[in-house]
């Protein structure tokens, strides 16, 4: 099988090509002038803003995985171009040069309310206020109303394999000003291979789908494995589903994790 991979020299592809190099797959990745990629896997010079680049790209593909994407910065507009019109364009250059290919896009589970009452299911109603996650929500509009086949995957938080996310938690922490007793749903680079290995087989079609491990961790412990321990707080906790995600239905589709919580990780010292 072939696939395309879209931000494949980010944090998140650069650990997912070689696993899915690993377990058969023909990798290619779209990259933009002067990147390099990994031996084994085909480089495409291209740019996910610039539609006509993307034709040789997608040519003979039988899926894309879409992780291309920007999740801060200061210029709220790239954020909509990147996640938004980038996939606009990727969806139309799919449609019309690889009709058939499967289209597994990254999604996140912040795009759910902060003051749930439960874990977040998929069918639970999105409308964030934050830019990165409602350019996320409606660029899963889109691709549910492309005519392609399509998964989407709402993604915990990713971390593992020395990326240095679990160490930024602390500031995440202080900057959305969490309480320690916070929960956030968890997910291996791993099983980030996992989740992408069974969209490209076509268990997940036409399915969003949660996707993270089964233990949710608290700030407070992310904080002292980043080495930096909060403080310890006795107010209440005003929003204790915050941040966590109902997995049932990645169980149901057959998701077993590699990595089921992140003290294995820890344990494993691939944090």
């Amino acid at each position: 099988m072939t696939v395309l991979v879209t931000g494949g020299t980010g944090l998140v592809g650069t650990r997912l090509l070689p696993r899915l190099l690993e377990a058969g797959v023909d990798c290619r990745a779209l990259v933009r002038e002067g990147k390099t990629t990994p031996s084994g896997i085909t480089a495409v010079e291209g740019d996910i803003l610039d539609p006509a680049s993307l034709v040789n790209a997608v040519k003979g593909i039988e899926a894309i995985i879409h992780f291309a994407a920007i999740l801060r910065t200061a210029e709220t507009k790239q954020i909509w171009n990147v996640n938004l019109d980038g996939t606009r364009n990727l969806i139309a250059a799919v449609r019309e040069h690889a009709p058939d290919a499967r289209f597994i896009m990254a999604s996140t589970g912040l795009v759910y309310n902060e003051k749930s009452t439960r874990p977040a299911l998929e069918t639970d109603p999105v409308a964030p206020e934050r830019d990165y996650p409602a350019s996320k929500v409606a660029a899963e509009k889109l691709l549910q109303d492309s005519g392609l086949k399509w998964a989407i995957l709402r993604f915990g938080f990713v971390y593992g394999d020395a990326d240095g996310h679990i160490e930024q938690i602390p500031q995440i922490a202080q900057l959305l000003k969490l309480h320690p007793a916070n929960r956030l749903s968890m997910l291996h680079h791993r099983d980030v291979a996992t989740f992408v290995k069974m969209g490209i087989s076509g268990i997940l079609d036409g399915r969003i789908v949660n996707a993270a491990d089964d233990a949710p961790m608290t700030i407070f412990d992310l904080s002292a494995l980043a080495g930096k321990p909060t403080d310890i707080a006795s107010t209440p906790l005003t929003c204790p589903w915050s941040g966590v995600l109902d997995v049932s239905l990645a169980r149901s589709l057959g998701f077993k994790p590699e990595v089921v919580t992140t003290w294995q990780a820890a344990r494993e010292n691939t944090l």
